[in-house]
């Protein structure tokens, strides 16, 4: 079995140390920073490592570390340890994603930018370090624009703007911000507002080949400042004519941004002109439930993830075009729609009286504050919702809608 070392075990890491635990897999984990929040802190598994490495501000002693252990690849467990992971592999020169495109898998502006120069659609953009130079350069382009720090991740600190005046004010909040992983905002990215049908893609890459294990459509819906937050995703069917071309699309997409050997989870806009690339993260996607995802369609991300690391033949032979899902699904985010003084002791218990209702990723914390819902981190969780009549999950969703809106967190 092979030894995989993962950076920054947190978020959706904690379900890959999991898995690989699970297969027999040795696990050595390592920190691309010291501090963490504790957002990401609550899904770690220490006791799925051999060896926690924490935080080694040395390079070349954490290589050698690396090496005396004898791993055999490094992978990211969410959006903060890709460029380490990537570096690490390409130090170690074990499997891993093209050292040259490394920048272009975090920096947005970049990724854009390396997009286009392939051939792919992307949008118009730039990257400024301040609210003058920003707001310039949109005065003389107009029309809908989204500010959004460069290297964060989920809907953190996204504005969508209509006028200099907005844009204006996103730019000056982004800039005086830190991202949801702590980094200071040094510049600010303004891109045109796509129109259309939103999609994310969850891969894995294998010496240069890729595979989808699922894709899936979102709905967002606006938020307080008129920010975008989750409503909620369904999968798009493998096997049909939209997903072969969001399939052609990102795979694309993939290949300009040298992802080789690696998870990704990749978002774009099926627009009137055809598909457009939003961000791509050489990591596992987040906000999921992989072991639900597996039961209703056979395979998630992470799965495949594992199973390509521990039986290549798996990965090879896995045919991403086959119809999977067994059930019409909904991953519903749940909205807090108003600040909670102290939360009811009952309401994380109540989703599941819901009858699609297949599982529940929420902790309620009876008596705690609970915040309003602004964006990813505020929100209170998430549930799947699963029946063979759409109508029924339908149902079950307008169903918790309204009981958020009756004050089912506070109750």
């Amino acid at each position: 079995m092979p030894i995989i070392a993962i950076v920054d075990g947190y978020s959706t890491g904690g379900a890959l140390s999991r898995a690989l635990c699970e297969r027999g897999v040795t696990c050595v984990h390592v920190r691309s920073k010291e501090v963490f929040a504790d957002y990401f802190l609550k899904a770690f598994r220490p006791d799925d490592y051999a060896v926690d490495l924490g935080f080694v501000a040395d390079r070349a002693e954490l290589v050698r570390r690396l090496r005396a252990i004898g791993v055999d690849q490094v992978l990211a467990g969410t959006e903060s340890g890709v460029t380490l992971a990537d570096t690490l592999n390409h130090l170690l020169g074990t499997p891993g994603n093209e050292i040259a495109t490394v920048a272009a898998r975090r920096d947005k502006s970049a990724m854009a930018q390396t997009v286009r120069a392939a051939g792919l659609a992307a949008p118009i953009g730039r990257a400024f370090a301040s609210v003058e130079e920003a707001a310039a350069w949109y005065a003389a382009i107009g029309g809908p624009a989204v500010v959004k720090p460069l290297d964060s991740a989920g809907t953190d600190n996204v504005h969508f703007c209509r006028d200099v005046a907005q844009l204006r004010a996103a730019c000056a909040q982004v800039l005086a911000g830190r991202t949801v992983y702590g980094v200071p905002n040094r510049r600010v990215l303004v891109q045109e507002r796509l129109v259309g049908t939103e999609f994310y893609v969850n891969s894995v890459s294998h010496g240069g080949s890729h595979r989808i294990a699922e894709i899936w459509r979102y709905a967002k819906r606006p938020g307080p400042a008129d920010a975008p937050i989750y409503d909620y995703e369904e999968p798009v069917d493998p096997g049909s004519p939209l997903a072969a071309t969001i399939r052609d699309f990102v795979f694309a997409v993939l290949d300009a941004l040298g992802v080789r050997a690696s998870a990704a989870h990749t978002e774009l806009m099926l627009t009137a002109a055809g598909p457009v690339l939003i961000e791509t993260g050489a990591r596992l996607g987040g906000s999921t439930l992989p072991d639900v995802v597996a039961k209703l369609s056979g395979v998630s991300q992470t799965l495949l993830q594992v199973q390509c690391l521990v039986e290549p033949a798996f990965f090879a032979d896995f045919d991403d075009r086959a119809p999977r899902w067994s059930a019409a699904v909904r991953n519903v985010s749940l909205i807090n729609p108003a600040p909670v003084a102290a939360q009811s002791p009952h309401w994380s218990a109540r989703l599941s009286e819901l009858p699609t209702v297949v599982a529940v990723a929420a902790t309620g914390a009876p008596g705690a504050p609970l915040a309003q819902t602004v964006d990813l981190v505020t929100a209170p969780g998430f549930v799947y919702l699963a029946a063979e009549d759409p109508a029924e999950v339908e149902r079950d969703y307008r169903t918790l809608r309204r009981w958020e809106r009756d004050g089912l967190y506070g109750n």
